[in-house]
């Protein structure tokens, strides 16, 4: 098997964790980006494939010298799964504070787009050409919760920049997909297992499945060839609220 590159952000926990330790199960070299050091080395431990460089994915400029490293190290990217994310207390809309609206943007939206670019501008020029992005845009990319207004809009957002993303690569090579990931166990779930707000106004506590499918599931759409793309893929816990969210 030839050498696969790939790039995945806010890797060092959670969704991201599981998703770079799939990628490295199944072969490829990992850059793992994040912000702090000490957790994305916990990430690839005792993986010689793995490397970890430390971005602010809503800072441009980090992003773009985080992606230079990856250009230097590996000459080449295939994939980048953009992982990297926060969300904001749940607030009515009217309290939302511009600080949380403004911190979620960065990170969701305006993070998403700058890894995506970085990502894009190396597979259109190198040789072979082409290459993968898979956006992580969530269940609340197609319905909201209860007080998450800057949560739900960069997630929609998503959406409409994996289908632009899509469209524009065809002419080189490159796909662009989305995973929409519904109550997977890691540290920003927590909060369900002691309940959450629901849209009649009552608390619940809510399904969560193990992190691990989740990591499985992007490693199945990053092993499909450049000719096959899975645009969106739901997976989500079996009992979750989601399909009678309302």
């Amino acid at each position: 098997m030839a050498d696969r590159y790939a790039v995945v952000t806010g890797a060092g926990t959670g969704v991201g964790r599981a998703a770079a330790q799939a990628l490295l199960a199944d072969g490829w070299t990992v850059a793992v980006f994040g912000r702090r050091l000490a957790p994305l080395e916990e990430t690839i431990a005792g993986q010689a494939r793995g490397i970890a460089i430390t971005a602010d994915v809503g800072d441009r400029a980090q992003v773009e010298e985080a992606f230079a490293q990856v250009k230097q190290r590996f000459g080449r990217l295939d994939l980048l799964f953009n992982n990297a994310g926060r969300g904001a207390p749940a607030v009515d809309f009217d309290e939302l504070s511009h600080e949380d609206w403004t911190g979620v943007v960065a990170a969701n939206l305006n993070g998403t787009f700058y890894c995506a670019q970085a990502a894009y501008r190396i597979m259109k020029h190198q040789s072979p050409q082409g290459g993968r992005i898979i956006n992580n845009g969530s269940i609340s990319a197609h319905v909201p919760r209860p007080g998450a207004a800057a949560y739900t809009a960069t997630k929609h957002a998503v959406t409409g920049l994996t289908k632009q993303i899509a469209l524009d690569g065809r002419k080189h090579d490159i796909t662009c997909g989305q995973i929409d990931i519904g109550n997977a166990a890691t540290p920003m779930t927590e909060r369900m297992v002691k309940g959450v707000p629901q849209p009649d106004g009552s608390m619940m506590v809510e399904p969560r499945m193990d992190v691990a499918h989740v990591g499985r599931a992007v490693a199945h759409m990053a092993a499909l060839p450049l000719d096959a793309n899975i645009p969106f893929m739901t997976i989500m816990a079996t009992k979750m609220p989601f399909l009678g969210r309302g």
